[in-house]
């Protein structure tokens, strides 16, 4: 399975608030032929590392697309262009930030600064990627370490903070499109 992590915590211009934003970034994403088959519940996390920053809205998708890892990652990159991400200093404050978190089981190590890297380096260090991620594959495993989803997650550094947030008609659904 495909899984990428959706996440802000500024306002876009266009479309204001980061859930809206986020909500966004996935009908984009399915506008130009990635289709999203499940999306976790929408989390809101404290800034990793620990900062002053607004807290974080973050969500996890699982996609299907005939795009290859490099060509995924160059779609999500577009979507954050359209929705304004300014990139800066690393783990600056933004309006969108769209991760592929895996791809299938591809292992795509950087060869290079900047290259891409799949399965995402950070993700398993993560509550805000790994909660989510236990909405809609509670029995995934790590490609690269095989580690447990639920191993990774009892892993978690304990000062993360990560809870999931009613959607807009107040459900804490999965469902795509709610």
């Amino acid at each position: 399975m495909k899984f990428i992590g959706i996440g802000g915590n500024l306002p876009c211009a266009t479309f204001g608030a980061p859930r809206r934003t986020c909500g966004a970034a996935l009908s984009l994403l399915a506008a130009r032929g990635v289709d999203i088959v499940a999306r976790s519940r929408w989390f809101e996390s404290a800034p990793v590392p620990a900062s002053d920053q607004p807290w974080y809205i973050n969500g996890v998708a699982a996609v299907a697309t005939t795009l290859d890892a490099a060509a995924l990652v160059a779609e999500v990159l577009h979507v954050e262009a359209e929705l304004g991400r300014q990139r800066s200093t690393p783990n600056a404050p933004r309006t969108i930030d769209i991760d592929v978190l895996a791809y299938d089981d591809v292992i795509i190590a950087a060869n290079h600064p900047g290259a891409i890297e799949i399965p995402h380096p950070r993700l398993h260090k993560r509550a805000f990627v790994l909660m989510p991620l236990q909405d809609i594959a509670p029995d995934w495993r790590h490609p690269v370490s095989g580690i447990a989803l639920s191993k990774l997650i009892e892993g978690l550094p304990k000062d993360q903070t990560c809870r999931p947030i009613p959607d807009a008609d107040g459900a804490y659904g999965t469902e795509w499109g709610k």
